[in-house]
Formats: C-alpha cells, sequence, structure tokens
C-alpha cells in the first residue's frame, strides 16, 4: 500500500486509489459531479492545502529564499494540531490502501504537494 503524490487532472495510474485534492478551490468551471469523472479528485480536503496568503508566497516566490520562505510557512500551517493529525491519519492510511494527493501546479517542485509529500513521509507514511 501506498500514498502517491499527484497533478490533479492528469491521468489516473492503475492502483492510484481514491484521489485527495489538497488544493483551496476546486477547479474553475467543473461541475462538482464532474471532478472524479475528469481525474481531478474525489475527494476535496483543502486542510492540507496552503492558506490563501502563503499560496501568494509561493506563487510570488522567484528565488531560491522566497520558495524557502514559502515552504516554512506551509510547513507551519501544517504544524497546527488539526493539520498534523490529518498528515498522521493519512500516513497510517498508507500502510492500509492506496490512495493520493495532489495539487493543480504543473511542477511539484515548485508546488506545496513537494513539502506535503516530505512531511508525509516524515509522519511514517509509504510514499510512492
Amino acid at each position: 500500500m501506498v500514498v502517491r503524490v499527484v497533478r490533479l487532472g492528469s491521468a489516473r495510474r492503475e492502483g492510484e486509489g481514491t484521489r485527495i485534492g489538497t488544493v483551496r478551490r476546486p477547479p474553475r468551471g467543473v461541475p462538482k459531479t464532474e471532478f472524479a469523472s475528469q481525474n481531478w479528485y474525489d475527494v476535496w480536503f483543502p486542510n492540507l492545502a496552503p492558506s490563501a496568503e502563503t499560496m501568494k508566497l509561493g506563487q510570488e516566490a522567484t528565488t531560491p529564499a522566497q520558495w524557502a520562505a514559502f515552504i516554512k510557512k506551509y510547513r507551519s500551517e501544517m504544524a497546527a494540531p488539526d493539520n498534523a493529525h490529518a498528515i498522521d491519519l493519512l500516513a497510517v492510511l498508507s500502510h492500509q490502501t492506496d490512495f493520493s494527493v495532489g495539487c493543480y501546479c504543473e511542477n511539484e517542485s515548485r508546488c506545496h504537494r513537494s513539502a506535503l509529500r516530505a512531511l508525509l513521509a516524515e509522519h511514517g507514511a509509504a510514499v510512492e
């Protein structure tokens, strides 16, 4: 069993399991009834998305120092009790079932999902 970190909207891979959208907002212009069939996500879980303020830091980051500041702020948000519990839960579930978490960003290395991948691993998740 494993958790995969994916780009939402991409084609699903065999065995990917339930796709969890860790994004602040649902995809624009897509009816809620079509989120899963269009490969966006099966379940929306914005708790693990950066806050609007933090997301703006990441989107505006052009230097390594600015990106590091975004990652630090996102990690700080994920250390809040509710978010840390959610990460712990996903870490445990990754040993029981296949599922995926994701975001819309094209480049994972410039997306909060790179930090989420690391956090899941640090919390003991089986991460692909």
